[in-house]
């Protein structure tokens, strides 16, 4: 099986719908919207750790542990001006760290070119 075919198999065992993805550039965006689904069908359990946060520079990095059955995987967000016009940089570190543990636990990153659209701001629709 193909990696586009994976990828539709895991668009419908994920119950995603158009307005969840869209094609940019290169790549596959998984919207917000879509995240939060596969988060909840896979029963996903995250838990963040803020690892560094210095508001004069505006930089933030969150770590994030995610849980699916008995499997484990870190990862992290970061946030600054070199990545983001956002004000909010920690709750965006958060939204990049959330995504990436989602995609990589569900198998989208096994793919390659899935991203969910908050890891940078060029994928906003």
């Amino acid at each position: 099986m193909g990696s586009k075919d994976q990828l539709n198999t895991l668009f419908k065992k994920y119950e995603l719908e158009k307005e969840d993805t869209f094609k940019h550039k290169h790549y596959n965006i998984i919207c917000r919207s879509g995240i939060d689904k596969i988060m909840a069908k896979a029963g996903i359990h995250i838990e963040y750790s803020l690892e560094h946060y210095n508001p004069e520079l505006k930089t933030c990095i969150i770590k994030a542990t995610g849980y699916k059955q008995d499997v484990t995987i870190e990862t992290y967000g970061e946030c600054s001006p070199e990545n983001n016009r956002n004000a909010y940089v920690v709750a965006l570190a958060e939204k990049r760290a959330m995504s990436r543990v989602v995609l990589k636990l569900c198998g989208f990153y096994e793919l390659g070119g899935v991203f969910g659209e908050d890891e940078a701001d060029s994928f906003k629709k």
